[in-house]
């Protein structure tokens, strides 16, 4: 069997040596991961990611804004960004609940495991 990444690690702990167990070894994920336990584990990480992104891009946005002095192409910009912003996060959030309405729709309840 061909292993790319460390399937076990062995570390010294004061209890004795505690073991830990990779992916494909019985891991967080299971023995055998799918692509569906994958996405389902990483989907939380996405909308953390994508809310600190929206943060970091809504202050940019605000602060280019607020220090345009009455330049018109850095009012321009400014908006721009902040629009831009919302118009992302707006997109993400669209996109999660027409999955999920989809998924009730149709009633393919993988939908509802891999996001719920």
């Amino acid at each position: 069997m061909n292993h790319i990444l460390a399937q076990s690690l062995t570390i010294p702990w004061t209890n004795g040596p505690a073991k830990i167990n990779g992916p494909l070894q019985g891991g967080p994920l299971g023995t055998n991961p799918s692509l569906g336990a994958i996405l389902s584990r990483a989907i939380t990480f996405v909308f953390i990611f994508a809310g600190f992104g929206l943060f970091i891009m809504l202050l940019a946005g605000g602060f280019t804004f607020l220090t345009s002095a009455g330049d018109p192409k850095q009012l321009e910009k400014g908006q721009q960004q902040l629009t831009n912003a919302l118009l992302g996060f707006l997109i993400i959030f669209v996109a999660y609940w027409l999955v999920q309405a989809l998924g009730i729709i149709f009633g393919v309840d993988a939908i509802k495991n891999i996001f719920g």
